[in-house]
């Protein structure tokens, strides 16, 4: 088992850079481009974004699908999307120009209030794709949309994709297109019918090109023992470095900039936008409970559809989790995926009250449960896909030698609760 949690590690970290995860090594985020029809000087075109990973999803401000035409195509008409920008269409005379005359459009996603006339199917989410295991039927979106072809292919039965795909997400980068077979569809299961044509792009994601420092780190407690293990100093960055925005608990709320891609956190000795906290609360004959709690310390961001993933032996044996929806991932038995409850605290809020938790009961596999040597604590945990930083094992809350775990006095387990409680809350 050792060796497999080391290997495991270790292709993780191996993976931070070239966008490998192994705990989902099918993930990306698809391009489909569906060429549905030949209108002769113009085209029509369904543009799918699929959201393949298991976990990381897409907050806003959402997807910015970018690409640049070859020839001089422009965009007549968009359904479910529109361009962020008209560009230049002064050689179109006349009332009607195109929706788009950019070179490089960039396009965005619609607003749930958009007009029934502009919608499109899978569209107008503001941008935002869940992840497969929180939401599949929100882990898609589409629009349609008419331009013309270029000039040297007007005439011709083929058809000329763009180049150069961005997503307009951090981290993501893109693959050139790459035909696919035709997409097939059907109005009523019985009759399939299939596009002229079908090109794909996939956009992988990679931690390290997303932001090169962690984004949220780990600390520990045990009821067994009175220290609180905090994060590793300077875990996501270190008070006074460049680029370390961080603002006392005492300053006023008025100091705080109002661009959210700026990121500024609560002054901290770990300096992270989020903390997660593992605290084992209690033992049982059979079961054992943890108390796990998620702290947003940035204090400009709001994080919608969060999730965290855990790896822990022994959380196949997971028998009640409360106010979180909790799944196993497919690739290892003991991997656990937590989110939100919808409109109860799926919103990570920043602030004063910017914390969500729960509680977990978990059966004591007789063969391999122990509270010595750290067994207790989690070997990984990650917060909307990006790795946490863990403290050194070494200082893991280590079980008194002299002391049964079920001998503890039951005033002494009050007591050193409502310190853990103090501290952190």
């Amino acid at each position: 088992m050792a060796n497999i949690l080391a290997l495991i590690i270790f292709f993780i970290s191996f993976s931070l850079s070239y966008g490998y995860d192994p705990l989902d090594p099918s993930g990306n985020i698809t391009i489909t481009w569906d060429f549905i029809s030949d209108n002769g000087a113009t085209v029509d075109v369904k543009v799918s974004i699929y959201n393949l990973q298991l976990f990381r999803h897409v907050e806003a401000p959402g997807w910015r699908v970018g690409w640049a035409w070859k020839g001089d195509e422009v965009i007549w008409a968009m359904w479910g999307a529109e361009a962020m920008e008209q560009g230049n269409c002064s050689k179109f005379k006349g009332q009607d120009k195109p929706h788009c005359c950019l070179k490089h459009p960039l396009i965005i996603d619609l607003p749930p209030n958009a007009p029934y006339n502009h919608r499109f199917f899978n569209c107008c989410r503001g941008g935002l794709l869940s992840s497969l295991t929180q939401d599949i039927t929100k882990s898609a979106a589409s629009f349609q949309m008419n331009y013309n072809k270029p000039t040297l292919d007007a005439t011709t039965a083929s058809f000329t994709m763009p180049e150069n795909f961005t997503l307009g997400v951090p981290g993501y980068t893109c693959s050139a297109p790459f035909q696919v077979p035709p997409t097939k569809f059907t109005a009523d299961g019985h009759r399939w019918q299939q596009v002229l044509d079908t090109w794909n792009v996939t956009c992988m994601y990679s931690q390290y090109r997303a932001s090169p420092a962690p984004k949220c780190c780990v600390s520990l407690s045990a009821f067994y023992n009175s220290t609180i293990v905090p994060c590793p100093v300077c875990s996501c960055n270190c008070k006074g470095l460049p680029g370390a925005h961080c603002i006392d608990s005492s300053s006023s709320v008025l100091q705080l900039p109002q661009e959210e891609s700026l990121e500024v956190v609560r002054c901290s000795r770990h300096m992270c936008p989020i903390r997660i906290h593992w605290h084992v609360k209690q033992s049982y004959k059979e079961y054992w409970r943890v108390k796990i709690t998620i702290t947003n310390l940035n204090l400009v961001k709001n994080y919608s559809q969060w999730n965290i993933v855990v790896l822990h032996p022994n959380l196949r044996s997971v028998t009640q989790v409360f106010s979180f929806n909790y799944k196993a991932l497919p690739i290892y038995g003991n991997i656990r995926m937590f989110w939100g409850l919808e409109y109860y605290n799926d919103m990570l809020l920043s602030g004063k009250d910017g914390n969500v938790q729960t509680e977990m009961l978990l059966h004591k596999d007789t063969e391999e449960f122990t509270f010595r040597e750290g067994w207790t604590f989690p070997r990984k945990v990650s917060f909307n896909g990006e790795e946490c930083v863990m403290p050194s094992p070494d200082n893991y809350p280590s079980l008194p030698n002299n002391a049964h775990l079920l001998t503890f006095s039951s005033s002494l387990l009050t007591a050193l609760y409502f310190l853990l409680y103090i501290i952190f809350f």
